[in-house]
């Protein structure tokens, strides 16, 4: 009986951690679409034959998604 006990207290923790990896992969998906939209519209007033704003800013937002992504995992 102290066996079934011990495995209730522990299932506490299984459904924050779904919804802190939920929650990380839309704020990645937020920084890319962010970054990507400036960029576009950044070219699109510029008249820029080579989109070449909108991949700049695209690989910023990913590289700064995968920043916010492994600061917080470490915590």
């Amino acid at each position: 009986m102290a066996k079934e006990k011990k495995n209730d207290e522990g299932d506490d923790g299984g459904g924050s951690d779904y919804l802190k990896f939920t929650g990380m992969g839309f704020q990645m998906l937020a920084v890319i679409g962010i970054c990507t939209f400036v960029g576009y519209k950044i070219d699109e007033s510029g008249h820029h034959s080579v989109k070449w704003v909108t991949a700049v800013l695209s690989l910023t937002g990913v590289f700064i998604s995968l920043y916010l992504v492994i600061r917080s995992v470490k915590k």
